[in-house]
């Protein structure tokens, strides 16, 4: 009895150790979320004021108006609101369909293939940076969204890959023989059978996706240089370079508004997202 009741004592003091580390973790990550809502409030006065404040003694609408309309980001939303669902669209298909190819066909080769396409999981941007920008030179795609899509439309990542054949290599390949013998061909099966019960991975990539492309920043600076195509984030940087320190309460009010559309989208589909991540993890 007493080493039931030490082992549920200690059970609960795990438990309780648990939850204040991801609730101390959750203050960490929400803090400088809320603190860019509160300074997009504040006067440029008040928001450089140290020590700071922590609500806005006084609070100004205006930034949100003058901020908006101190760069074109009404151009800069258009152009990453279309490249975003293009590259995610793009990202969602095609890698279900090397995802099914993996899963189903055990070709020679493949799975050395598979290796190697998940090795480049642990290989950093910056490595292959200099080959990739020499390669879109060489095709004269630089200035242009060609290095920002062309990627998508081939997998969007070796991540986005690993789930879907996770998920496929799960279904029976009697199911997609049934489907073969009634006269449909390996295409049919995949858009007709396959992929429709592959809603919840669909959806969770979809939403990866549509949050690293709306806020990537790292490929436009790299391959755009006109203003008229930049994105938000860049937009963002454009803004700070020729603002900086003086209107900090017209950037965080750009900021919450840019990110109000990626957090609702996120906040509606997470529970898709989490069952994704869930069903692969059962499947592996």
């Amino acid at each position: 009895m007493k080493k039931l009741h030490s082992r549920q004592q200690s059970r609960n003091i795990g438990i309780t150790v648990t939850y204040i580390i991801l609730i101390l973790s959750a203050v960490i990550c929400i803090v400088p979320f809320i603190w860019m809502i509160l300074t997009s409030f504040k006067t440029n006065a008040e928001a450089l004021r140290f020590p700071p404040t922590i609500f806005p003694k006084k609070i100004v609408l205006s930034n949100y108006v003058k901020g908006w309309a101190q760069a074109d980001f009404s151009l800069f939303t258009k152009n990453t609101t279309i490249l975003a669902l293009i590259c995610t669209t793009g990202t969602v298909i095609s890698s279900a369909l090397v995802g099914y190819g993996f899963a189903q066909y055990n070709v020679r080769g493949s799975k050395f293939l598979y290796i190697v396409l998940l090795a480049t999981m642990m290989l950093p941007a910056q490595v292959t940076l200099v080959p990739q920008y020499l390669l879109y030179s060489k095709f004269k795609m630089l200035d242009s969204y060609w290095p920002i899509i062309i990627p998508a439309l081939l997998g969007g990542g070796a991540y986005n890959i690993f789930l879907y054949q996770q998920f496929f290599k799960s279904m029976p390949k009697e199911l997609c023989e049934a489907a073969k013998i009634d006269g449909a061909n390996s295409f049919q099966v995949f858009s007709l059978i396959l992929f429709p019960t592959v809603k919840p991975v669909a959806l969770c990539v979809g939403v990866m996706a549509l949050v690293y492309n709306w806020n990537d920043f790292y490929t436009p600076l790299i391959y755009l240089n006109s203003t008229q195509k930049y994105t938000i984030s860049i937009g963002l940087q454009f803004l700070n370079s020729t603002q900086g320190t003086a209107k900090i309460g017209m950037m965080m009010a750009v900021a919450v508004v840019t990110m109000l559309p990626v957090l609702i989208i996120f906040f509606a589909a997470q529970k898709y997202f989490v069952e994704g991540i869930k069903i692969t993890g059962m499947k592996a």
